[in-house]
């Protein structure tokens, strides 16, 4: 029964919207740049504290990428090439900034200060090239960055924790811990990782602020404008439509699902879209359709034969194929195992993509956006 469900959960995903014959892959993948769980120690820390961060598995593997883990994985996509000779290319979703521990602690907890995501790799001990690493990478196609916020943090909801004295969050400040993992946040049913969610649309504006400023960061620092968007934890109002368009935004990334910020609803109400569906501003909603998540679910699962029935599926009814990997599922800073482990899977993937389908055509989110616009098929 649950198979059948899964099975007719990826057919309603994909039988409407834009279709095309070629056989396409998009790999997404999110969280590139930002601060989850410092190191292996301060995780065991906290476990010790009994902080229940083992129950999540972003608290548990997921950390800035090291050295090791860039060379590893740019080596394993540098292994392949599709019909046209492409290498498979990661759209590496990047946060734009982290909290400035020092500043907000001699404000006293009252103001929110930020350093861009490389001047917080210079700190970390084994990350030093890593950004070095990301401009050979985009260099030779292997990856491709686009907009995925200024931080993976709700400033405001952080903010508010921060400043009760006794709280968790203020507890591991010192660790620079800023996510404690779910049902950590109190009485308030904002999470600390969604940035753009909010109980008041007085929070809006700040937003479209933090939105611009974002994007204006991330030109800076890659020579580019960024094409494409995705909201941390997939919540977002669609009144950021608008300056995200203006700043350059063409396409949304998202699941099939938008979740809107809670305001004063009792529970959260989430959008539906579509593969090419044009939303209010002019931009264009892809959407996944396709699931590369090892670390998120239990050792053990065939995670490359659930991602190829994806696949399947969307090249059944002519859409891209859209996977979702997030970043915790190629990091071993904190884990040297899991990253391991599921590059082993994430080869056996890209093995099975290419004999399986051997006119696949590898592309980044920015590529597939400009088709669906052309509409090309």
């Amino acid at each position: 029964m649950k198979s059948l469900k899964e099975s007719l959960a990826r057919h309603h995903n994909n039988y409407r919207g834009w279709r095309t014959s070629r056989k396409i892959v998009v790999i997404e993948s999110d969280d590139w740049g930002s601060v989850c769980m410092p190191s292996a120690e301060v995780r065991d820390k906290l476990l010790s504290k009994n902080y229940p961060v083992d129950r999540c598995p972003y608290a548990t593997y997921d950390a800035l990428a090291s050295e090791e883990d860039l060379e590893k994985l740019f080596s394993l996509l540098s292994g392949y090439r599709d019909s046209n000779g492409n290498t498979p290319v990661i759209t590496a979703n990047t946060i734009m900034a982290n909290p400035d521990f020092d500043k907000i602690r001699e404000s006293g907890f009252t103001e929110y200060h930020y350093e861009l995501f490389t001047e917080t790799l210079k700190r970390y001990p084994s990350h030093k090239n890593s950004f070095e690493l990301w401009k050979q990478a985009r260099s030779e196609n292997l990856i491709f960055p686009q907009f995925h916020g200024r931080e993976h943090l709700n400033v405001k909801a952080w903010l508010d924790v921060l400043y009760v004295e006794d709280s968790g969050y203020r507890a591991v400040f010192p660790d620079e811990v800023t996510w404690l993992g779910p049902n950590q946040n109190g009485d308030s049913k904002i999470s600390i990782r969604a940035a753009f969610d909010t109980d008041t649309t007085e929070d809006i504006k700040k937003q479209r602020e933090i939105i611009r400023e974002g994007l204006d960061m991330f030109e800076s620092l890659f020579g580019y404008r960024s094409k494409s968007f995705i909201a941390p934890n997939f919540v977002y109002p669609s009144d950021l439509n608008e300056p995200l368009f203006q700043k350059g935004v063409r396409y949304i990334q998202g699941m099939k699902y938008q979740k809107l910020p809670m305001l004063d609803r009792p529970k959260r109400e989430m959008v539906r879209h579509y593969q090419g569906e044009k939303n209010e501003a002019g931009q264009y909603h892809t959407v996944r359709n396709c699931v590369f998540e090892p670390s998120q679910y239990p050792i053990g699962r065939d995670n490359v034969s659930e991602c190829l029935k994806g696949i399947k599926n969307a090249f059944f009814w002519r859409k891209p194929a859209v996977i979702t990997a997030h970043r915790l599922n190629f990091i071993g800073f904190i884990d040297s195992k899991n990253r391991d482990r599921n590059l082993d899977q994430f080869r056996e993937l890209l093995d099975a993509i290419l004999k399986k389908w051997p006119d696949v055509e590898f592309m980044n989110s920015s590529q597939l956006g400009e088709l669906i616009e052309q509409g090309r098929e």
